[in-house]
């Protein structure tokens, strides 16, 4: 009779790679403003009057509703675009010929390149191989992926999973692919989200988004046992009737997002029921909500007020989250494994301490997952 096999679920060896342009907030603001007042002036003919009038007019938008540098000090970027108004010179975003930015097949390209790069960064030749690999992300697609590329030139045998097109939440389906394959498993996000931007569309909503999203990449494992971050439960449920709140839809010139005004207060409305029934399948009640650190995924800074409030949290408790969006804007699904990893460095947190994740995306979906630190 064969022995059942141990199965990993243990999150260790966090490597995080920044993006190869890390830009203060204050001025991918400037280039937003600009950006948008190019695409405008080429679509309605203005003349450079027109053109600098409209561009002070959206930076005072972006200053009312966007992020500002005192929420998200910087963002990394995969494109030296987003640090330029010499659009001839572009390669994404050259305005000039085309308002929109280039298409998304070109946009596909350029990701291509960066997340092949890292993927052979990321697994340096020498590697042990894993079981499997998950490779995440929500920014692009190709196939064969850049998980593949490498498993094929190191000739390994590691299986391939793609968690793809899930948004914020995703780090947490991974994690749970992840428990029913190999005893090591990688899981890999290539987040490019700077790829995204049609600066033709000035509605609140996307400059709101414009204003948050950054790239992020990180690679973590789950393996059997070890120090770590040890899964303990894990919980997802789709708010009924909230399909239309937030949408992440492919177009012609890369992907879309439509974001309602309400959806920190859908979230604030379901987060503490949600939260009871994620507590409820760790074996614990809410009473231990003062004693649990969360790593709120801060799809913007509200989110984490909300669930903070919501739950009568400490703000010691949201901390990690705040700090990370600060450094790092919302890197989409690889910005819960930074914090994560950034958990798992504190020395302040002692071994024992329960971790309570929450990730919001597309559906609504609300994911949750409470880890307890080794």
């Amino acid at each position: 009779m064969q022995p059942c096999p141990v199965m990993a679920n243990v999150l260790t060896h966090f490597a995080i790679t920044r993006p190869k342009l890390v830009i203060p907030q204050e001025r991918t603001l400037d280039w937003l403003a600009a950006a948008h007042a190019q695409s405008e002036a080429v679509l309605k003919g203005l003349d450079d009057d027109g053109r600098r009038a409209f561009e002070e007019r959206l930076r005072a938008v972006i200053a009312r509703v966007g992020c500002g540098p005192d929420r998200i000090a910087q963002r990394g970027a995969s494109t030296a675009d987003v640090t330029s108004t010499d659009w001839d010179a572009h390669e994404l975003y050259d305005l000039r010929r085309d308002p929109h930015g280039r298409d998304t097949g070109e946009r596909m390209r350029v990701f291509a390149g960066v997340a092949d790069d890292y993927f052979d960064r990321a697994f340096p030749d020498g590697t042990p191989p894993p079981d499997d690999i998950v490779h995440v992300t929500c920014t692009g697609y190709l196939s064969p992926s850049a998980a593949q590329k490498l498993v094929s030139k190191r000739r390994w045998p590691t299986r391939i999973v793609h968690a793809y097109h899930m948004g914020c939440y995703a780090a947490v389906p991974a994690v749970r692919i992840a428990l029913g394959l190999g005893r090591q498993v990688d899981i890999v996000h290539t987040e490019l989200c700077s790829l995204h931007v049609d600066p033709t569309d000035h509605g609140l909503g996307t400059l709101v988004v414009q204003s948050l999203f950054a790239d992020g990449l990180v690679r973590y494992s789950l393996v059997p046992d070890g120090p770590g971050l040890r899964v303990v439960a894990v919980h997802e449920q789709v708010l009924p009737d909230t399909e239309a709140e937030m949408t992440w839809v492919p177009s012609g010139h890369g992907m879309r997002m439509e974001l309602a005004r309400d959806v920190p207060d859908q979230i604030s409305g379901a987060v503490r029921l949600f939260v009871a029934a994620l507590f409820d399948r760790a074996g614990m009640s809410l009473r231990a909500l003062r004693d649990t650190v969360f790593a709120v995924h801060p799809g913007g800074p509200k989110i984490i007020d909300r669930v903070r409030d919501t739950l009568e949290l400490g703000e010691s408790q949201v901390a990690t989250s705040r700090r990370i969006l600060l450094e790092h804007g919302n890197m989409s699904s690889a910005t819960l494994p930074h914090i994560w990893a950034a958990l798992l460095a504190d020395t302040t947190i002692a071994p024992g301490t329960r971790i309570a994740s929450l990730a919001f995306g597309p559906g609504l979906t609300t994911c949750g997952i409470v880890l307890e630190k080794q």
